[in-house]
Parts: structure tokens; sequence; C-alpha cells
């Protein structure tokens, strides 16, 4: 058994459980939208149809809406309670942009029920990460982009929650933390999986906090639960919890406790099909780092 493989219906009741408290909490991953967004002063696409692959509450796809307002945003998550919370949040603002063209559509990102090349943009803030098979994902997203689309996405990197995964060993046996992708092998799934010219860089966000039950209970509020195979069946034990504490208080800083994350932004085009003179498809086999 893969003790990383995540499991779906478990994550699935987590971010419908906690979809009401998310905006509250989910400070980062606003940060990290608004990080995007700010990229996308550098593209010159003025997209159609945009997929929204993990939209959670709809903050990113409001933001989407409101700098392509002609375009048609496909909001897709795999967790009914996040949709539904959009839903209602989103009342006010398509009166003011005249009723904007929003699809909500609650699937699975790596089994999207969208036709292939139907959208000229596919965003992802935050989501990849909770997905099994990654290069997969990657090329199902090149599948519903059209020709010279743009595939913008955010993502977490290996060092992401080092503090607690450091905290936890020795605690038990068991999983607590997703595994997460490194950025140039990122880089290799997008050249492997059809995209061309990506770019990828990262940077790292640290949140700080008074105690441990603090970062755990913000990734709760979240969603964020360890939904992975190998992880604990039942409640951690006052031993165990104990010796998390200790852990984790040796790394204290400045009166605080850090919580690093390993943000990693990508970027790639669906490029025109090129062939050689007897039909083989030629591949690219580079990508730059920004």
């Amino acid at each position: 058994m893969n003790e990383f493989l995540i499991d779906k219906r478990q994550m699935r009741r987590a971010f419908s459980r906690a979809a009401q408290n998310y905006d509250a909490t989910a400070v980062m991953q606003r940060e990290v939208c608004s990080r995007m967004l700010e990229r996308l002063d550098y593209i010159k696409l003025q997209p159609a149809h945009i997929l929204d692959a993990g939209s959670g509450t709809g903050w990113g796809t409001r933001q989407l809406t409101q700098r392509y307002p002609g375009a048609q945003t496909i909001a897709l998550d795999i967790a009914i309670g996040m949709l539904q919370t959009a839903r209602g949040r989103s009342g006010w603002w398509q009166k003011l942009f005249g009723g904007a063209k929003q699809m909500p559509v609650c699937a699975d990102i790596e089994a999207l029920p969208l036709a292939s090349d139907s959208v000229e943009m596919v965003w992802s803030n935050l989501a990849v990460q909770w997905c099994n098979d990654l290069p997969a994902v990657l090329i199902e997203l090149h599948r519903v982009l059209k020709v010279d689309g743009l595939l913008m996405f955010s993502t977490f990197g290996p060092d992401t929650l080092k503090e607690l995964r450091q905290a936890f060993n020795g605690v038990d046996q068991h999983n607590h933390i997703n595994r997460f992708t490194d950025m140039h092998d990122i880089g290799d799934m997008l050249v492997h999986g059809g995209f061309a010219d990506p770019v990828m860089d990262m940077e790292y966000i640290t949140l700080t906090y008074d105690d441990v039950r603090g970062v755990l209970q913000d990734l709760k509020t979240i969603g964020a639960h360890n939904a992975t195979a190998g992880r604990s069946p039942g409640l951690m034990g006052k031993n165990a919890w104990a010796r998390l504490i200790d852990n984790y208080e040796r790394l204290r800083s400045n009166g605080k406790l850090p919580a690093t994350f390993e943000v990693v932004y990508g970027h790639a085009w669906k490029p025109q099909p090129r062939v050689t003179r007897d039909g083989a498809a030629i591949i690219q086999t580079s990508f730059k780092l920004k």
C-alpha cells in the first residue's frame, strides 16, 4: 500500500465540512492567489472560457471574473460544500458584474468532465497537491486546453510544513503529512505532458503561531486534514501528543512556532502540434526556471 495515497472520500468530506469557515482562516491561500493574479498582468491572453480547477469557496473565481468579465468561468471543486458556499457568496458579485457567467461543477481534477480543447485558460491555486497522479493530471489539463491556451497554477513543494514533519519524527509509526512534489520534477512533467515553454519558480512563506495546537487547528479549519492512506486510524494518545509538542517547541524562534510553506508557481502553454514529415510527434525536452 502507498502510505501517501490520498483518500479522496475523506478529503472531500473534510473540505465540505470546512467550507463555511474556510475564508476566515485561508489567509495564505488568498495571498498566493493574489500573487498569481499579479502574474496575469504580463499575459496578453484574453480567454473566453476559463477553468478554475480546485475553486474552493470561489474567492479566486470572483477575481478572475473581475479581470475577464466577458469570459465563462467553470468553478470546479471536488467538495460540494465548497461549491455551495461559493454559490451563496456569489449572488451580489453576479449582480455587480451583470450576471457574471460562472458554472459550478463538482468533480475531481483527475477526471475532468470537460470536452477536449474547450477552454483557453486553466487556473489552479493550491489544489493539484491533492491529486494522486500529478503527471496524469497535467495531461488531463492539457487535454481540455485549446491550442495556444495557458495553464497557470500553484502548489506546495517538499519543504512545506517541514517543522511539523520534523516534530512528528519518532512520535509514532503513522504518516501525518502529505508528500509534495519537487518543482524541477513538475517542470519535467509539464514537458512530458505536452506543454511548451514551462516556467517554474518558488518562494517560502512562513506563518507563525503561539503553540502547536494553533498550527493544527488552522490546518483543520481549512480542511487540510491528513487524508493519506498511512494516517493513524484514531486519535493521538497523550504520550504521543506530549512528544509532538516537545519536538516542535525546540523549533520556537523569537517566541513563535514557525510553519513554513514552499509555494511553487508554474505556467505553460499548449502549443500547436509539431510533427515530423512522417507524422511522428516532436516533444520538447527542457524547461526553464524563472
